[in-house]
């Protein structure tokens, strides 16, 4: 029987600007059901511009039917964009990964957790006029937030922020809009959160 999956986040998670099975939860499970894992087309709960207030709102509008085999959390970016402190996004991020962890029927083993990429580094970042170094200490102090919340709920945190500031400005990274990732760009997210979901998940299969 295949496991259930629901992806909960931003533009970040429906994949703003590229087709379905481009998105990177979409490709997690078709590479996760490559090496023989059995996992459904993720369920997503997600829209551009969400903070994690709105998402939370979202989940309550969508009511997912749990328990999910794999649960993956990806917010905070628009938090951060519309200038809200890292005190105001602790608790309401604590909040959505309790839920995460309660759609995963409280294993913390089902429930992964990205970081927030680093949007300045785009074209769309470099030609908004705001202060990208600002930018970058906020979304590191937002991801260290995140990191240690996770650490206190044993759940799998995964820096894809690293890879978005390394490559994240060169065109082919980017769709249209110069701000949101292409399909090349989820393809390097991949390939940090496939082997600790590989390894996740065959634990639970071996069960």
């Amino acid at each position: 029987m295949a496991l259930s999956y629901l992806a909960l986040g931003d533009s970040y998670t429906i994949g703003e600007g590229v087709q379905p099975t481009q998105r990177w939860p979409s490709q997690l499970a078709a590479g996760l059901r490559d090496i023989g894992i059995a996992v459904d087309d993720p369920q997503i709960i997600a829209t551009t511009g969400w903070t994690t207030d709105e998402l939370d709102a979202g989940i309550d509008a969508a009511a997912p039917q749990g328990p999910f085999g794999l649960v993956s959390l990806l917010i905070g970016v628009n938090d951060q964009y519309r200038g809200r402190s890292v005190d105001d996004y602790r608790p309401r991020f604590t909040a959505l990964l309790q839920r995460a962890l309660g759609f995963a029927d409280g294993r913390a083993s089902r429930v992964l957790v990205l970081s927030i990429p680093d949007w300045g580094v785009t074209a769309y970042g470099i030609e908004s006029g705001r202060d990208r170094v600002q930018i970058g200490h906020a979304l590191d102090a937002f991801n260290a937030a995140a990191a240690a919340i996770c650490a206190e709920h044993g759940v799998a945190f995964i820096d894809i922020t690293e890879v978005s500031r390394e490559l994240g400005g060169e065109a082919p990274m980017l769709v249209e809009d110069g701000l949101h990732p292409s399909a090349t760009m989820y393809t390097l997210w991949n390939q940090r959160v496939f082997p600790v979901a590989r390894v996740q998940l065959a634990d639970e299969v071996a069960r």
